[in-house]
């Protein structure tokens, strides 16, 4: 008899722990925390502010403005406005070096998005014209732009390029319509989506990104690829909800990489983020499991979900040792907050 109470109890707060909601506070306040660190880190420091990097700053300005109004806050953080000082020293004229390219499309993207609808900022205007000024125009990689390549995944390797353009297709599209019209952009355009419609190798993960483009340039992802990626997408889906990193690529072997076993928190939370862009509805019954996983996988003392790289083996402590878990925080809170999930 005790041994049957002892299994209830425990199947009930098992039960508990997997529906419990998600807390807008918590990863605010965990992503807020992480810009803290990564403002007086040292390797990220520079006289125009922190870089603004693809796993803690780019998924920062896209997460906490989201949070931020769930949590009915007034005005933007300090990091955000760090951030964006950062992307807004040499509009235009950003120098060159390895970053040059990946400021200049983040430059353009997150300036673009705080314009005024219909009206396109100076600033935003200069980043458009250095994006126009540094898109190759040279075979194989014509139309595209060259990206920061350290041998990391799933941002920083030989073919990230794809994932940069689809960032810069994003860019575009978050511009006035009668930018878009004219001559001199549709033909930069055009380059840029011949790029990006040679998708077949590309790793899942950046072709996700060309589905996020396309919720603000709907011709970035035409009907066909559409549907077969979401397929793929979906075929690969775990019985959990989740997906798991290895679906999401092919990628390049790291034998110094942590185990990747069972569904994760970044794959997870960018794959359901990226489909909700790409117009598939919270009711779809993949994407209402993805959610579902989600909601039940926010560490409830730190606020995060929990990630480790997938490239080597970091100190424990360190601050390259979160980079995953900052950007699969960032991602989880904002399809969950796209879907309505909020508590």
């Amino acid at each position: 008899m005790l041994t049957l109470l002892t299994f209830v109890a425990f199947m009930v707060a098992t039960s508990n722990v997997l529906t419990a909601d998600w807390s807008p506070e918590a990863a605010a306040r965990y992503l807020d925390q992480r810009q803290k660190q990564w403002f007086e880190w040292k390797p990220a420091a520079s006289a125009n502010g922190p870089c603004v990097s693809c796993h803690t700053g780019m998924t920062y300005l896209l997460a906490r403005p989201a949070l931020r109004r769930v949590l009915k806050e007034d005005q933007p953080t300090a990091y955000e406005r760090g951030l964006l000082d950062r992307l807004r020293a040499n509009v235009g004229a950003k120098p060159p070096g390895a970053l040059q390219d990946v400021e200049t499309i983040f430059a353009a993207m997150f300036l673009a998005g705080q314009d005024d609808r219909g009206v396109m900022s100076a600033h935003t205007q200069k980043a458009f014209d250095q994006l126009w000024a540094l898109q190759r125009s040279e075979a194989p990689a014509k139309g595209a732009w060259k990206w920061y390549a350290a041998n990391l995944d799933p941002w920083e390797h030989s073919e990230s390029s794809y994932f940069g353009a689809s960032l810069a297709m994003l860019a575009l599209g978050l511009t006035p319509p009668e930018y878009q019209q004219r001559a001199d952009t549709r033909e930069r355009a055009s380059a840029l989506a011949s790029y990006l419609a040679e998708s077949s190798a590309r790793p899942l993960h950046d072709r996700l990104a060309l589905l996020w483009s396309s919720s603000t340039r709907p011709s970035a992802a035409p009907e066909a690829l559409r549907t077969s990626l979401l397929a793929e997408v979906f075929a690969k889906q775990q019985p959990d909800g989740g997906w798991t990193l290895e679906s999401l690529g092919p990628w390049t072997p790291h034998p110094d990489a942590p185990p990747a076993i069972g569904s994760d928190a970044y794959a997870t939370s960018f794959a359901t983020f990226a489909l909700q862009r790409g117009g598939v509805s919270a009711s779809h019954p993949g994407l209402s499991r993805a959610l579902g996983w989600l909601r039940s996988h926010q560490d409830p003392t730190t606020g995060a979900w929990a990630a480790v790289s997938m490239n080597k083996r970091r100190p424990a402590g360190s601050m390259e040792a979160l980079f995953m878990q900052d950007a699969a925080t960032a991602f989880a809170a904002l399809a969950l907050i796209e879907a309505g999930q909020r508590p």
